[in-house]
């Protein structure tokens, strides 16, 4: 079962994807997650970008925790589903349409969104599934990085098995925090 752990829908559960398609963050590594975002003033009315949201938990949560907008990425279609009604059920519990969905691949959605000069997002998360390609992951940060604001976090989530993702030059590591499977990578713009 995944909740929305904490904040104004805390306790909410939300509706999983079914079959072993994706990797549902857990509620151990999340609480985690959002503790350290929340203490680095990242969450309250931020634009939160959900890449391979899978169910799209980081982003609610985000919602639920005061980002201003969460837009949750996700191209499969029953994941997409899946994201679509628990983006309703937590802008209900809210009380406003925060939360949005797209069913895009995540290349295609960054290239839209670049080529549109879109705000800079604040918080991006990425779960890609594990047989995406390091280079695959390094492109997609690659377009990423200019979109980003000034103080923007960017947290990739992996196997604890997996390398180290491939930065582009626009984008500095400055934390990774392993929770047995699952590594979290943090960054930030270069020069932030």
């Amino acid at each position: 079962m995944t909740r929305i752990v904490a904040g104004a829908a805390g306790g909410t559960v939300l509706a999983s994807v079914p079959g072993d398609g994706t990797r549902p963050t857990t509620d151990r590594v999340k609480e985690a997650l959002f503790s350290r975002l929340e203490s680095m003033n990242m969450l309250v009315d931020a634009r939160v970008l959900d890449l391979y949201a899978g169910s799209g938990s980081l982003g609610v949560e985000s919602a639920s925790r005061g980002a201003k907008s969460v837009e949750l990425v996700e191209f499969n279609e029953k994941a997409a589903g899946v994201c679509q009604r628990n983006a309703e059920l937590a802008n209900k519990v809210l009380g406003s349409k925060v939360v949005s969905v797209q069913r895009s691949k995540v290349e295609s959605f960054l290239d839209r969104t670049a080529a549109a000069g879109v705000d800079h997002w604040d918080l991006v998360f990425l779960d890609p599934p594990y047989p995406l390609t390091d280079a695959a992951l390094g492109d997609v940060l690659r377009v990423l990085g200019p979109q980003l604001g000034s103080y923007a976090v960017v947290v990739v989530e992996r196997s604890s098995r997996s390398p180290e993702p491939p930065w582009p030059a626009s984008l500095e590591r400055f934390a990774e925090k392993k929770y047995g499977e699952t590594r979290l990578w943090f960054a930030e713009p270069a020069g932030a």
